[in-house]
């Protein structure tokens, strides 16, 4: 395998040699994980970057993969794959979608449009000022929801390491990535059993405080008991 790896690479490098050009469809970067290709990001202090991709929605604070690919792809393909898996999996669609820029496409926009499902962010065409005061706060609450996305790529690099795993296999990447969004909703779980029990614990209190009252504030004390 090895050995038709560097065949591929001798065949790759003398084809952008001789056209004189620096990118090739399917270019190897890496002799022992030849799936690996580069992915273009554009940011700053990294501006490509190298590994699995993948997408993923939340809905209600839990994490749900919807597409993995060694390969860079578009994100804006994956919108409506992923509402009709949200219909699926609830009976229904969603009321809104709150995804990056770059979903912003006309074909998602008239895809939301026809289920009656609001895509967050700016209308595509012609920058117009925003003059109603509530689609300015229905734009700037969209922004504010969307942040629950990010947060979670956050969380699963800063504690989970998302962006450490050092497996060599293409199927033990995969995995350790689906173990690792198993483990974020396994800790949202949790966190929400605690919350409920809480609240329920609270209500307990409350009752039991509401039953025994007046037993407690049927006695009057005077001042200088009090002191």
């Amino acid at each position: 395998k090895s050995l038709q790896v560097v065949r591929e690479i001798f065949r790759q490098q003398t084809l952008m040699y001789e056209r004189k050009i620096h990118s090739i469809p399917g270019r190897i970067v890496s002799l022992s994980q030849p799936r690996v290709r580069p992915i273009v990001r554009g940011k700053s202090g990294s501006p490509v970057e190298f590994g699995l991709k993948f997408s993923m929605s939340v809905v209600n604070g839990y994490s749900f993969i919807d597409r993995m690919s060694w390969e860079p792809y578009n994100e804006s393909e994956d919108l409506q794959k992923q509402v009709e898996k949200y219909k699926k999996l609830h009976g229904f669609y969603p009321k809104s979608v709150h995804a990056d820029k770059i979903y912003m496409t006309r074909a998602n926009y008239q895809y939301c449009k026809s289920r009656n499902i609001r895509l967050s962010g700016i209308r595509l065409g012609r920058f117009k000022k925003i003059a109603d005061k509530l689609e300015k706060q229905q734009i700037r609450q969209d922004a504010k929801d969307r942040i629950a996305i990010e947060g979670k790529f956050g969380q699963g690099k800063r504690r989970f390491g998302l962006d450490e795993i050092k497996t060599k296999l293409s199927n033990t990447s995969q995995t350790s990535v689906s173990m690792i969004i198993l483990a974020m909703n396994l800790e949202k779980k949790l966190i929400d059993f605690f919350v409920f029990m809480f609240f329920w614990a609270k209500k307990q209190i409350h009752l039991v405080f509401l039953r025994y009252r007046p037993k407690i504030f049927g006695v009057k004390f005077s001042h200088s008991m009090v002191k």
